[in-house]
């Protein structure tokens, strides 16, 4: 991997509203990238803990010995996607789920997608903002990280914070995930992108940038792409603060994805070829940073 040149991170003081997240590839990309970055240590540890988890035996069911441990920390990075389909839902708005705050280990069997965005306002005409609730991923990732710090949390939590943690470091590295663009077409907020439309094809354009880096899901072709990325450059990843991390997806959703061809109100919009080749570039360049401050994280905290 070569060293990436930091691209231009504007910090503004913003007020830090949402969607899930990168598509499955993404998350196993950041993953990917994090994985050969950890300590040996840092390595086993998570290891052991992610073999609590209840979907540890399928991740590495047919997977060669010396293969298991990369693979089952790549699709533990999805894990949190993945309980969308089998637990209970209890809503995008965390302010009505009594339970949104709970921290409770793998016997918790709800989904907390508020927990995947923490969307920092904008408006480009003066649409009066809102401010996002709480808990988020932003609250959240300070709350994990300080779990696998702990020398008092049993392993299952532990083992459920590094999961979740392995996926929001990811999530908050994807603009949308960030950001919520509030205007007269849309005086709440267009929900992280999801409320926009962009062709061709058709879907949304949270949607469109979640699979900026691709949809293959193999693990051998996500480590090929990992392994073809530009290195995080060194002071961009040493970068600790996930407020930090939240504000660089702000400013680059408000100078990369709410640009031209993508206009005022919700679409439908026709994206250009250089459109799309400059979501996959500012992509790539998220994935490894998410995946370089994710590897930081765990080699700090996890205990």
């Amino acid at each position: 991997m070569r060293i990436l040149r930091a691209f231009v991170i504007v910090t503004l003081l913003v007020v830090p509203t949402g969607a899930w997240s990168w598509n499955g590839r993404g998350h196993m990309m950041v993953a990917a990238v994090a994985w050969e970055l950890l300590d040996e240590s840092t390595q086993a540890r998570a290891t052991e803990l992610l073999k609590l988890n209840p979907e540890h035996k399928n991740w590495i069911r047919n997977v060669a010995a010396e293969d298991r441990a990369k693979t089952a920390f790549m699709k533990a990075a999805t894990w949190p996607d993945f309980i969308r389909d089998v637990y209970e839902d209890d809503g995008s708005d965390p302010e009505k789920a009594p339970l949104a705050s709970q921290n409770i280990g793998y016997q918790d069997e709800l989904q907390h997608r508020y927990w995947h965005f923490v969307d920092l306002p904008f408006s480009q005409d003066g649409t009066p903002l809102q401010q996002p609730k709480q808990p988020n991923a932003l609250t959240q990732i300070i709350e994990f990280r300080k779990v696998i710090a702990s020398n008092e949390a049993d392993d299952d939590l532990k083992s459920y914070d590094l999961v979740w943690l392995i996926h929001l470091v990811g999530d908050v590295h994807q603009p949308l995930h960030a950001t919520a663009r509030f205007s007269a077409g849309a005086p709440h907020g267009d929900h992280g992108g999801n409320d926009e439309k962009v062709c061709s094809p058709c879907k949304s354009l949270h949607s469109f940038w979640d699979a900026s880096v691709g949809t293959g899901v193999s693990v051998a072709s996500v480590i090929n792409a990992a392994d073809k990325l530009d290195e995080a450059e060194p002071a961009a990843a040493d970068i600790d603060n996930p407020q930090v991390w939240i504000e660089e997806s702000l400013n680059l959703a408000k100078s990369a994805v709410y640009r031209r061809p993508v206009g005022e109100g919700n679409g439908p919009f026709e994206l250009s070829a250089a459109y799309k080749k400059s979501a996959r570039g500012i992509a790539e360049q998220r994935v490894v940073l998410a995946g370089a401050r994710l590897a930081k994280l765990l080699n700090d905290h996890l205990r």
